[in-house]
């Protein structure tokens, strides 16, 4: 028998449908209702494929995609539970209403960008239109860019808030909405930078105020277009970082990862002296379908393989790649403890960029990182903090900190001058871009290739001279994918109710319930998570992914190093932290009930 659609959503499709203004979600909604109506022949004959078609539909109208601190983010298709443009609609006059009625501002100014996936440049051509007819100024960038763009235009343009239509890194199936305030939306610290609460809140109700979609204003002109002349400040902007006087000998291999960042990075390469970069040409044009990977994520398993086969071919000395909207940025290196090519990972970019900045470039303030990321950061930048700098002038501090996970908190530490996330997210020109930027970051990872190559060394080489200068941390991470979300409530409560007492035979000294802290008590505002320290510094945190049905823990163990180690010993140093986290993912298995 056929699978029937409940009476009460049949009737909210059909006002979906009504209320629509794509021509083309409308279509597809009414086919797959046709499916299970009956009055698909085909479909009828096949109950398990009717079943399916049922199954979208639930899900797609199982609530409203939910506006939080990341925007909207979703799947692409019809219902309120997709990202379509019927949602974006009224995403765009949610955040008008809050410009105007909840914040009192007279004509904000907004800057909209898109990348190249399906459907961004009709989602933010849209948002255009509403915004202006809502009595909004608009720029509106003239073609697909990157995400760093629009969060340098937002400062750059003392603009009052910034929309980027991406979704990032995500599947090809998805699409996103991401915000930004700045001008007079947001204290300084904030403007240019992702929302936070009570923000999100307050354009989630203006989004859920707003009526049918139909009776929403839609200008059809009178937005401005920004071109060539915004690309070329941002371009100078991130090309003053590059030390002028610095080596520039070193062979590069870019990918873009099928985004939109080839011709920005190559750009400000070569503007900036280096002049041998090698592109994947196979991810080097935007494609929204993402041919070459199962995943667009340059930390994905395969994502660079072509990348490190033309390293392999040309010589090169590294590895950089973006993902698909350049606001993320990852390296990989020949290393010569394994004879192989490898990622660094995230956390040993961090720590390589934070001393590089504080070396080379004499950066003096505030190095945050997330409290997820590595404590190896904070170790390097205390130890060339200078001694008794209290009262000293701001500008030779020298200081570390750490926030909550996510540049919408790492952006805002009082100070930045540097930040990173262990999900290679790095901020290096927090006063150009207040937000990660893996465009002006590839810009240092080459600066940085090239020095190691003129002082006939590499990036492994540094991190070994951090290592024995600060000790060797070496990370990880153990994701635990649930169908049921309850899944996640259920491990988080076993491990507040009963942490384990040690960590590798280590006894644990230190645990944290995040969501009960404080920023009196542990430094940061409340947040879901567990954090775990033990005698011998190994330190978990335990918290839910805020984009996927995850439980993420991110597992840290610190690793002495004896003056005059030699290489090969650091290799089986390095050898033993990775046996150790192994063993640490065992453990933390086996106290999530996972084992």
């Amino acid at each position: 028998m056929t699978p029937r659609l409940d009476p009460a959503l049949r009737s909210r499709i059909e006002d979906w449908i009504a209320d629509d203004p794509d021509p083309a979600t409308r279509a597809a909604l009414t086919s797959l209702l046709e499916q299970v109506s009956g009055d698909d022949e085909a479909a009828a004959d096949d109950e398990s494929a009717a079943g399916s078609v049922l199954d979208e539909l639930t899900d797609a109208f199982a609530g409203d995609l939910q506006f939080g601190t990341a925007g909207l983010r979703g799947r692409m298709g019809p219902g309120p539970n997709r990202m379509n443009l019927a949602v974006v609609s009224r995403a765009a006059r949610g955040l008008a209403d809050h410009l105007i009625g909840d914040l009192g501002l007279d004509r904000p100014l907004v800057v909209i960008g898109y990348d190249a996936r399906y459907n961004s440049q009709d989602f933010a051509h849209r948002s255009a239109a509403i915004l202006t007819a809502a009595g909004a100024r608009v720029q509106l960038l003239d073609r697909f860019g990157p995400t760093p763009l629009v969060a340098f235009a937002v400062r750059h343009l003392e603009a009052d808030a910034g929309i980027v239509v991406t979704a990032s890194h995500n599947p090809p199936a998805d699409n996103g909405y991401k915000v930004y305030l700045g001008g007079r939306a947001a204290a300084a610290g904030g403007r240019g930078v992702q929302i936070v609460p009570p923000s999100d809140e307050q354009i989630a109700a203006r989004i859920a105020a707003v009526g049918p979609v139909r009776e929403i204003p839609v200008a059809g002109s009178g937005w401005e277009l920004l071109g060539e002349q915004l690309r070329e400040d941002y371009l100078a902007a991130i090309c003053t970082l590059p030390d002028l006087e610095g080596p520039r000998e070193v062979r590069i291999v870019h990918t873009a990862m099928h985004g939109v960042g080839t011709e920005t990075a190559l750009a400000a390469l070569h503007r900036s002296g280096f002049a041998e970069v090698h592109t994947v040409a196979e991810q080097a044009d935007p494609d929204p379908d993402f041919p070459t990977v199962a995943f667009p994520n340059p930390e994905e398993p395969g994502a660079i393989d072509l990348a490190l086969e033309l390293a392999r071919s040309v010589e090169a000395d590294v590895v950089i790649a973006n993902d698909p909207d350049a606001d993320r940025c990852a390296a990989a290196v020949l290393d010569p403890h394994l004879d192989a090519w490898r990622m660094l990972t995230g956390d040993e970019l961090g720590v390589l960029l934070g001393d590089h900045l504080i070396r080379r470039h004499e950066y003096r303030g505030v190095f945050a990182r997330s409290i997820v990321s590595s404590r190896w950061l904070d170790r390097v930048v205390q130890a060339a903090a200078p001694a008794g700098h209290d009262g000293q002038d701001a500008a030779s501090v020298l200081e570390p900190a750490t926030t909550l996970t996510g540049f919408k908190w790492i952006s805002r530490a009082p100070g930045i001058v540097f930040g990173y996330e262990e999900a290679i997210g790095y901020c290096v020109l927090p006063d150009v871009v207040r937000d990660k930027d893996g465009l002006s970051t590839a810009l240092m990872v080459a600066e940085m290739a090239a020095l190691a190559r003129a002082e006939d060394t590499t990036l492994v080489g540094r991190l070994d001279e951090l290592a024995q200068r600060h000790g060797l941390y070496s990370t990880a991470q153990l994701s635990i994918r649930v169908e049921d979300l309850t899944e996640i409530s259920v491990m988080m409560q076993q491990l507040r109710t009963a942490p384990p007492a040690q960590l590798l035979g280590s006894s644990v000294v230190e645990t944290q319930d995040l969501s009960a802290g404080s920023v009196e008590t542990t430094g940061l505002p409340p947040t879901e998570g567990m954090l775990l320290l033990s005698e011998d510094d190994t330190r978990v945190v335990v918290r839910p992914s805020g984009t996927e049905p995850k439980l993420k823990c991110y597992l840290e163990v610190a690793e002495s190093v004896p003056a005059g180690t030699s290489p090969d010993q650091l290799g089986a140093i390095r050898s033993r932290a990775a046996d150790r986290l192994g063993a640490l993912q065992d453990e933390l298995r086996e106290a999530l009930g996972q084992a």
